[in-house]
């Protein structure tokens, strides 16, 4: 198979547009923008964390200007995307649903040997929510029987509605509030909508074009770990046939030792532009999820630290990567305190990398519209390593 030779810049071009990362508003405006968005990538990560707004809703801020928290409620009720699990829980479009079955079968097959009460406690909460419609978890009684564990600790209830949900039995929404509204597949899934469960090398083709589709450039490792929770997935098999039928290019990246590489045809010529904007990014984004890939393609060594023992962390408990162009300019820990409207940026921690008046100014730009999409209208930035770059922002902040 013929390699196509890439430099590490043309690479990051791909790879960055790939991720709707080329310039600001690269899939338009409005709610039309968002579906756009969830549609090419495929897959928008939902994560619990409140910190800041929650990475679902800051990924696609990231890249849709004038968004709205509310769209993504409506385009779930329109039946335009559902919630569920690829690599992890994320918003999908609906026209990929008979995809996720192939998932839920893998859920089904290898979840441990359940008892005949949980059998019989599923089988009760599955003909609930047939009689009843759409429901909490708050709507079940509190059947605790000891003292919680922790975290991941869940009532027997909720751990019948997870049951339920990762086989395909259930599906949920989300309200307001963050919290899953279960209910059956057909009242959610539109008649149209194909729910034919895939062959396992129709799955396989799948997780390769969308797994392409939204890194840009990739190797098996990073495609087959969007099918993990499917036993038996032959992305590698199909992967090769793919690459001799020319639905996917193998490519070699100049001065990187790194595992095979493919990319998709559509890519190849593809003539594409870096605006040079600035993006403050959610860790649970596309371009973040892989850290090999940071470190390869953009020089860049990240970790987030929510994970990490705190005398062990660098940077800070929430730091969120900083792109302008194709390069990670900073990182920025911050949390956002929406009663007190106060965006505290414990630390602005900024790479060895020299920065223009521009590019500061993009900074600052950025850090501003990232306040207002977390309700606050105040900044307070409480530690720097480059005094004059914080020095600047700050001035051009109290203006």
């Amino acid at each position: 198979m013929k390699q196509l030779v890439l430099t590490r810049e043309e690479a990051r071009k791909i790879i960055l547009y790939a991720a709707g990362l080329s310039r600001a508003g690269q899939f338009g405006k409005g709610r039309e923008a968002v579906y756009k968005l969830i549609d090419h990538l495929g897959h928008v990560q939902i994560d619990a964390n409140y910190t800041v707004e929650r990475a679902h809703h800051h990924s696609i801020a990231a890249r849709v200007p004038d968004y709205k928290r509310e769209w993504l409620e409506e385009l779930q009720a329109d039946g335009r995307i559902f919630e569920f699990f690829i690599s992890d829980s994320g918003f999908i479009p609906m026209y990929d649903y008979r995809y996720s079955l192939c998932v839920k079968e893998g859920f089904a097959k290898s979840r441990k040997p359940v008892t005949q009460a949980e059998i019989n406690l599923m089988e009760r909460v599955l003909d609930r929510v047939a009689r009843e419609g759409p429901l909490m978890l708050k709507d079940f009684d509190y059947d605790r029987e000891v003292a919680s564990s922790g975290w991941w600790d869940w009532r027997p209830s909720k751990i019948a509605l997870e049951r339920l949900y990762l086989d395909g039995r259930l599906m949920c929404t989300r309200g307001k509030d963050f919290h899953k509204v279960y209910d059956l597949p057909v009242n959610i899934v539109p008649n149209d909508i194909d729910t034919t469960k895939p062959t396992p090398e129709e799955f396989a083709r799948y997780i390769i074009r969308r797994a392409l589709g939204s890194l840009g450039i990739a190797g098996a490792k990073e495609m087959a770990w969007r099918a993990h929770y499917v036993k038996n997935n032959v992305v590698k098999k199909e992967l090769e046939k793919m690459a001799a039928e020319g639905a996917v290019i193998p490519v070699t990246i100049k001065g990187l030792t790194i595992a095979q590489q493919y990319i998709l045809p559509a890519y190849k010529n593809k003539k594409i532009r870096l605006s040079g904007d600035v993006f403050i990014l959610s860790p649970f984004d596309v371009l973040n999820v892989f850290r090999h890939r940071l470190r390869d393609f953009f020089d860049f060594d990240y970790q987030i630290e929510c994970f990490v023992p705190e005398p062990k962390r660098r940077y800070g408990y929430f730091s969120l990567p900083v792109l302008a162009g194709d390069t990670f300019v900073a990182r920025m820990d911050s949390k956002a305190d929406r009663k007190q409207r106060v965006l505290t940026i414990h630390n602005l921690h900024f790479e060895k990398v020299k920065l223009s008046k521009t590019q500061i100014s993009k900074i600052t730009d950025a850090i501003k519209a990232f306040a207002r999409f977390n309700q606050c209208t105040d900044i307070d930035i409480k530690r720097s390593n480059n005094r004059e770059y914080v020095k600047n922002i700050k001035q051009a902040l109290a203006e």
